[in-house]
């Protein structure tokens, strides 16, 4: 299949990348490098040093004795994402191109400003194309379980659910409720998508996955093939967070009484289930909504793994709770469903217990470098300055 990926650049979207082509795909990709800047910009790096894009589609070349061709493009360019698609001829699209962090939407009046036009207008920008050059293209878009928030009911894996309003029945778009200006956009993006399959008879798969955590594929075979691994308070997802905690030798902080509870799935995992929705698209025509997630967990349980993998590991770990710079529940009811992966024949190969261990081994050879930057792991971006 011709898979363009936009947001090439970042933590899933180079992973899925190097999958796709070790399974044969033709890989397209474009990226404008933006969080490169804005985790730049809040004084951080990833884990791993990242090559130029050029230098990584050589090391694809070198390693994988694959091509992928890489576009420096921003999605919000209409012109330029006409020119992208028209030249790539995609079979399917996957957007990963969207300002991805709750902190960094969450630091004030123009990060919030930023996220919004960001995100929805690369949204509308790829809905109106797709329908203006090839309707057949499938859409895979990066959706998070955050839209749901942390609601008092079983979280469905469908658009809609039956409600009764005023002594009938109706369906109803599944609620959803965000827990920050990124959040919210993503839930915009969700409505966006599902109105315009309704208009227009788009392909969409609109995945609501949780929190990604690993630092490791097989594909990885030369460390000029890492892909992002981000451990600071705003981009930083609480698993990889804990883990260069834990190599540094600080205190693991789960906000408040860590009870927040979440979806998780490793990156092999995630890039695994995606390469199953790409090659097992839903009939044409069709809004597909797919929880994706292996592993239920709370903050002090991720917390308290962490910490024994350390320890296994011949680390000295401790955990001290902070004050909670959110604004969310710290123990709540969680149950969401999961069908539509099983039904491909997706089953998981990671687990966080072991693979946290494999994250801390990858880590501890750079030690140095992340004793740099352990200034920025802590808390500072609060919901209610």
């Amino acid at each position: 299949m011709r898979v363009l990926i936009l947001g090439i650049d970042g933590y899933l979207g180079w992973a899925l990348a190097l999958r796709l082509v070790s399974k044969n795909h033709e890989v397209y990709g474009m990226d404008n490098l933006s969080t490169r800047k804005a985790v730049e910009e809040i004084g951080s790096d990833s884990a791993f040093p990242l090559p130029a894009p050029e230098e990584r589609v050589n090391a694809v070349k070198k390693y994988l004795d694959a091509d992928i061709k890489f576009y420096k493009g921003d999605i919000t360019d209409k012109e330029k994402l006409k020119e992208v698609i028209k030249e790539s001829k995609p079979d399917v699209i996957v957007d990963f191109a969207e300002q991805r962090s709750a902190p960094y939407s969450m630091k004030d009046l123009d990060h919030a400003i930023y996220t919004i036009n960001n995100n929805l207008d690369g949204t509308l920008n790829l809905i109106y194309l797709v329908k203006e050059i090839d309707p057949s293209i499938h859409i895979l878009k990066m959706g998070t379980m955050g839209e749901y928030g942390t609601p008092n009911f079983d979280i469905p894996e469908s658009a809609f659910i039956e409600a009764i309003i005023n002594g009938k029945k109706d369906k109803i778009f599944t609620p959803r409720w965000g827990g920050s200006i990124y959040h919210f956009s993503k839930i915009f993006d969700s409505y966006l998508l599902a109105y315009f399959n309704q208009l227009f008879g788009l392909t969409i798969t609109d995945i609501m996955q949780g929190p990604v955590y690993g630092s490791r594929i097989p594909e990885i075979v030369n460390e000029s093939l890492r892909t992002r691994f981000d451990f600071d308070e705003v981009w930083g997802t609480v698993v990889n967070r804990f883990c260069v905690e834990a190599v540094l030798g600080l205190p693991l902080t789960p906000y408040g009484k860590g009870g927040q509870t979440r979806g998780f799935i490793s990156l092999e995992d995630s890039v695994e289930a995606l390469r199953l929705l790409i090659e097992h698209p839903p009939k044409q025509g069709e809004y597909r909504v797919v929880n994706q997630f292996m592993e239920i967990h709370s903050v002090n349980e991720i917390a308290q793994i962490v910490k024994e993998a350390g320890e296994e590991l011949g680390l000295h770990v401790e955990i001290k709770h902070v004050e909670n710079p959110r604004v969310e529940a710290e123990e709540h009811y969680y149950n969401p469903e999961r069908r539509i992966l099983e039904s491909l024949g997706f089953t998981p190969k990671r687990f966080m217990r072991e693979e946290v261990k494999n994250i801390i081994e990858d880590l501890l050879p750079y030690k140095e470098r992340l004793e740099r930057f352990k200034d920025v792991i802590m808390p500072k971006t609060k919901w209610r300055k």
